[in-house]
């Protein structure tokens, strides 16, 4: 598990244009799963293009703290 934000970016840097499914922390033990594919990395977010039939909403972007804060979990197809 990646232990720096500096390294969380440059592994989604490697991975820009996958599918992954992004699992959220949304309150007392539950999770919410978004499939998506990982469409731009930034200095602070990245931004994920979400799957049209299952969310109501296009683009979802996220911080590369709520992963080290574990507050996301950040999963790819092929792993």
């Amino acid at each position: 598990m990646p232990t720096s934000l500096a390294s969380i970016k440059e592994k989604l840097d490697n991975r820009i244009g996958q599918e992954l499914m992004v699992i959220a922390q949304a309150g007392r033990k539950k999770t919410t799963e978004r499939k998506g594919i990982l469409r731009e990395t930034y200095p602070a977010v990245f931004v994920v293009d979400l799957d049209q039939d299952e969310n109501s909403f296009e683009r979802v972007s996220y911080s590369y703290t709520d992963i080290l804060t574990k507050n996301i979990e950040v999963d790819f197809e092929e792993e």
